[in-house]
């Protein structure tokens, strides 16, 4: 396709390698993060910086959204002043945060009005696939407008339309739920070889292409094995999606067991402290419960 001009809205762990893919594809990329900082480090890619949200999006054929949560998202994008306002009619907004079903479906009805297409793409990969540009990219809106999204989207990972718009955010909320509760679960065996005197990493490596077999497994167990908990994927921000997650679960009439534990195991984490680091970083939690040294 040709280059297209992309307005960006978050630089941070996942927003910047995004921003920097967009750009290794040849499209003219305009970036803004509320962090300064974090967005100036992108100069030295080619990748244009905004003084606010208007300026990045004005002119812009796409606008990728990769902010923090639905409140900062619609802070950013529906305000006064907000990036929405600033956008062209006929232009295509892809939201890529991992937002509430609801808040999604109420963006792409604010779109509709101005004339925009809106699609609520989130993704999952964490911080290598950002960077790789392997993404798992979940995608919900109209044919027309996913079909408009797919090519700047598969610069960044792999697209897949599952439904109309707000079907995204469902889709991420389905895998946030297996992403958390197999954590636990991976933490879990790993507290438990420890304690019974088996050597973890062997135990790892084999279970290594066997039933329990997982990335969890493959990234996140090593992680847990070398105590190296800098944040990938912070646990306040998984504490987040498990909660939004129980909360939708509730309007459609669900209960989840296993998720409302899981949830409690990740809000306990973050109420002990350790929100800033990786949700691998779970294994503390356990230990803590078992009154075990921490890792």
């Amino acid at each position: 396709m040709a280059p297209l001009t992309i307005g960006f809205l978050g630089t941070g762990i996942m927003g910047g390698p995004m921003a920097r893919n967009l750009c290794r594809a040849g499209h003219a990329v305009r970036a803004w993060n509320r962090s300064p900082d974090k967005a100036a480090a992108l100069a030295g890619a080619g990748v244009g910086l905004a003084a606010d949200p208007a300026e990045a999006v004005r002119g812009a054929d796409a606008v990728i959204c990769m902010l923090s949560s639905g409140p900062v998202c619609d802070e950013i994008l529906l305000g006064p002043d907000g990036a929405l306002a600033a956008m062209a009619p006929g232009s295509l907004l892809v939201v890529m945060s991992s937002i509430p079903v609801e808040t999604a479906q109420r963006q792409a009805a604010a779109a509709a009005q101005a004339g925009i297409h809106y699609v609520d793409a989130p993704v999952s990969g964490g911080e290598r696939g950002a960077i790789a540009g392997t993404l798992a990219i979940m995608a919900g809106g109209s044919p027309e407008a996913v079909g408009q999204a797919e090519p700047v989207l598969a610069a960044m990972g792999r697209p897949t339309h599952v439904g109309p718009a707000g079907c995204g955010q469902l889709a991420k909320l389905a895998n946030q739920a297996i992403v958390a509760s197999t954590i636990v679960t991976v933490a879990e065996a790993i507290t438990f070889v420890e304690s019974g005197g088996a050597d973890p990493a062997k135990v790892r490596e084999a279970l290594l292409g066997g039933f329990a077999d997982s990335t969890i497994l493959k990234q996140h167990a090593l992680r847990m094995i070398e105590r190296d908990f800098a944040p990938g994927g912070p646990a306040k921000y998984q504490v987040k999606d498990t909660g939004t997650a129980l909360a939708h679960a509730e309007t459609l009439g669900l209960t989840l067991p296993v998720l409302s534990l899981v949830d409690q195991m990740f809000s306990d984490m973050v109420a002990h402290g350790d929100g800033d680091l990786d949700h691998s970083a779970v294994l503390r939690e356990l230990y803590r419960r078992n009154d075990l040294p921490l890792p």
